[in-house]
């Protein structure tokens, strides 16, 4: 079953961005992440509390800021539900695919 809400959190690419940047540097604050991003501080700790309500991330005090790291098994979840969603759609695509071809096929049979 999809997670709305943490699809709805990766759907946007400045969060993917963002945690991308947090698995690299193995976590960051907002103003550490806006040094590296197009956006403004307030920007990030917006996006960063999306991703903190979807589970992806958890935050601790780091001196007058926060913290944040990624959530290795919330991320974990959401790369196995896009593998069953991938599955999912490739049987329908491969249905769709066989349907294709016996219809070419009988259209062949009738000429």
């Amino acid at each position: 079953m999809i997670d709305d809400e943490l699809w709805s959190a990766i759907g946007d690419p400045t969060r993917r961005r963002m945690l991308d940047l947090l698995l690299a540097d193995g976590g960051g604050t907002a103003t550490s992440l806006s040094d590296q991003l197009p956006v403004t501080r307030q920007a990030v700790a917006k996006h960063l509390g999306v991703l903190d309500r979807a589970g992806l991330v958890h935050s601790a005090p780091s001196g007058r800021e926060r913290r944040y790291t990624v959530d290795d098994q919330q991320l974990a979840r959401a790369i196995g539900q896009l593998t069953d969603v991938t599955a999912t759609w490739d049987r329908r695509l491969q249905r769709i695919k066989r349907i294709a071809e016996a219809i070419e096929q009988r259209k062949g049979e009738k000429s």
